[in-house]
């Protein structure tokens, strides 16, 4: 295939940027204000430029330029604007449209103006489609369009694309050429245990840096998460406290805080604190706070432990030749805060279809979409 180029906005860690690298693109750049992130950036996409900056009311053209790279050759931009204001977790009568958080989309939007890629792709929270009766999403339908840009826009189900993971995420594909399209969804939905059960034992405490398999991949996704990869990084177990282990211990697999015995429950939570995986069930969204099981389901369905952050990055979907440096916290934000980069494998397809104006194989791609 062509060799098409990719800056990275709010790159985060990389994980838009690793799952097209995956498939051939060549990621020019990523810029974001998140120093660890970015060295961790820097140290899996080792060809890549990193910059730490706000790009709020920076010069696009400038920017490129400071790093060497030819705004022309931009093929494709990605990018998840943070979406802190959009999301959810943020209670209702705390959101408004003139959250600064909720503006950073625009400034994303303007490196687009400028630099004029193919290609963008924009990722956000679920909300953000109908956040305000849909202001933002129609403003940047919109923009796009009047730019001459054709625009989908769908809320993707990550469980429903080969991720072990209940994620429901809002992607924007804008194209100048072909016809943008999203991958067609996975009749087959895959667990959390699906993704980690080959990885070695480790009980709290235990793990290192280098660390062998011990044994052979026993399924597809984990034979996929495996290339390229002959050890293991990341896969260290946390040592918990004393109270923290007794709840853990006294709970079994897809039980949570209610099932442990009533001294041992906080007084204050939900369901879901202090949870284990289940053997059977999709796991839940890994987010930021997945360092600490007092935050989710994030607990070992076996061992009486906390995930270890290369169990967090597997049900990501981060193949395992992708290191995370920093603290384990550090290792949990960025993890948590990161696009599934398997999907981003799946949508470099369509990606590339567009790319290439091929009209046929876009209308093909989706129509077997629609099937």
């Amino acid at each position: 295939m062509d060799r098409y180029n990719v800056l990275d906005l709010f790159c985060g860690c990389g994980g838009m940027s690793w799952g097209l690298a995956k498939k051939g693109f060549h990621v020019l750049a990523g810029l974001d204000i998140w120093d660890v992130a970015l060295k961790t950036y820097q140290y899996n996409h080792k060809d890549a430029k990193t910059v730490n900056l706000d790009i709020t009311d920076a010069d696009p053209i400038e920017v490129l330029k400071s790093i060497d790279v030819d705004p022309q050759s931009v093929d494709v931009i990605i990018g998840g604007p943070p979406c802190q204001g959009f999301s959810k977790n943020v209670p209702a009568s705390w959101r408004f449209l003139e959250d600064p958080r909720n503006q950073l989309y625009k400034a994303y939007l303007r490196f687009v103006k400028e630099i004029e890629p193919t290609i963008v792709i924009i990722e956000n929270v679920a909300e953000i489609y109908n956040a305000f009766d849909g202001i933002v999403r129609n403003e940047i339908i919109e923009t796009f369009q009047k730019w001459g840009y054709r625009v989908k826009v769908k809320i993707i189900d990550m469980s429903h694309y080969g991720i072990p993971q209940k994620r429901r995420r809002c992607f924007f594909f804008a194209s100048k050429k072909g016809i943008p399209s999203f991958p067609k969804e996975n009749e087959e939905i895959l667990t959390g245990w699906d993704a980690i059960s080959d990885l070695p034992i480790v009980n709290q405490g235990e793990g290192y840096d280098g660390m062998p398999y011990s044994g052979k991949a026993l399924n597809d996704y984990q034979r996929h998460m495996r290339v390229n990869s002959t050890l293991l990084y990341n896969h260290i177990a946390n040592v918990m406290k004393a109270t923290q282990t007794a709840r853990i211990a006294s709970i079994g697999p897809g039980q949570g805080l209610r099932d442990m015995p009533e001294e041992l429950q906080v007084k204050s939570g939900y369901s879901g604190a202090y949870g284990r995986l289940d053997y059977t069930s999709v796991a839940p969204t890994i987010t930021r706070w997945v360092f600490h099981i007092g935050s989710g389901r994030f607990a070992h369905p076996r061992e009486v432990r906390g995930l270890t952050m290369r169990e967090a990055a597997r049900i990501q979907s981060f193949s395992d030749d992708f290191r995370f440096l920093g603290s384990r916290n550090d290792q949990a934000g960025q993890i948590g805060n990161a696009v599934p980069p398997y999907f981003m494998e799946q949508l470099a397809d369509h990606i590339i279809a567009a790319l290439q104006g091929k009209e046929e194989e876009c209308q093909q791609l989706e129509l077997f979409q629609a099937l």
